[in-house]
């Protein structure tokens, strides 16, 4: 697949599979975030796999939707500020951005690898900080649903047209 492929069969997947995620593709998945650049280099990320059915109830818990529930694994992207970089002239925290290339770069691997997968950052983060046990100074920024798709359907993607995104300034 091209990059542009990628891009295009990329969606949210809000309907999977029972079906467990093999570990080779889990690992090339992580792998493919490790890589993923960040300002500086500083890579004020950590990321928690969970494909215990335990832990994913109380995840669940953070974001009741019932297509949730039938994702047999997720990963919670998390940041820590204290180890990120900050823009000198003003302070700008990059933590976030960071945090949102190497998900990105999670969830076009996984289209890559024939899995959907699903951005959430509409959760109880307070919640999923107590479920994860996280340290302190560690923040979960998104959680992403993970696995296969329980049908073909893909859905119409909806985007604004080039001139309501793109100013050239020549």
């Amino acid at each position: 697949m091209t990059f542009r492929d990628l891009a295009e069969a990329r969606f949210s997947l809000r309907n999977y599979d029972s079906r467990p995620v093999e570990q080779e593709k889990i690992d090339c998945l992580l792998e493919c975030v490790r890589l993923a650049p960040s300002a500086v280099n500083f890579q004020p990320c950590v990321f928690y796999v969970v494909t215990d059915q335990v832990l994913l109830a109380q995840l669940q818990d953070c974001y009741n939707r019932d297509w949730f529930k039938t994702a047999p694994m997720c990963i919670v992207a998390c940041g820590n500020h204290q180890q990120a970089w900050h823009r000198k002239l003003d302070g700008k925290d990059h933590t976030d951005i960071d945090v949102a290339i190497a998900v990105d770069h999670l969830t076009l691997a996984a289209v890559d690898m024939g899995l959907g997968s699903c951005w959430i950052c509409n959760f109880d983060a307070q919640k999923c900080a107590q479920v994860l046990d996280l340290p302190e100074g560690v923040e979960p920024i998104a959680m992403v649903a993970i696995g296969y798709a329980a049908t073909d359907e893909k859905p119409l993607k909806k985007r604004k047209s080039h001139d309501e995104l793109f100013v050239y300034k020549k």
